[in-house]
């Protein structure tokens, strides 16, 4: 397992840009997928997007076009970009890792607030 601490959450207004970022401890990082998750007040934790080992992404609907993740090996870390944020972006947002890669997530950071406002 890794250990993941997000970092860059915060206010932002509805169309800004906001960059999240999860930075991992381990010498293999390079090898896991990395997935994004968020959870709205309310709602269940739901997966955003992912990227596998190789780089390749993949994104849900509601956030496809406008969220982007990439990953820097040498840094251990992975980003989130979201652009043209909406109110209903709100929410708690986790990094994870799946040491498959694959979409079992076995290693959990601690969550970063993201506000969304009008």
């Amino acid at each position: 397992q890794v250990q993941l601490v997000e970092s860059g959450g915060g206010l932002v207004q509805a169309g800004g840009s906001l960059r999240l970022s999860c930075a991992a401890s381990g010498r293999a990082f390079s090898t896991y997928g990395m997935g994004w998750f968020r959870q709205a007040p309310g709602k269940e934790r739901e997966l955003l997007g992912r990227i596998t080992s190789g780089g390749a992404t993949y994104y849900t609907a509601s956030v496809k076009g406008r969220f982007s993740i990439s990953r820097e090996n040498p840094k251990n870390t992975v980003y989130l970009q979201m652009n043209s944020v909406k109110l209903d972006d709100t929410g708690v947002y986790y990094c994870a890792a799946s040491s498959g890669d694959n979409l079992v997530f076995d290693s959990w950071g601690q969550g970063a607030q993201v506000t969304v406002s009008s």
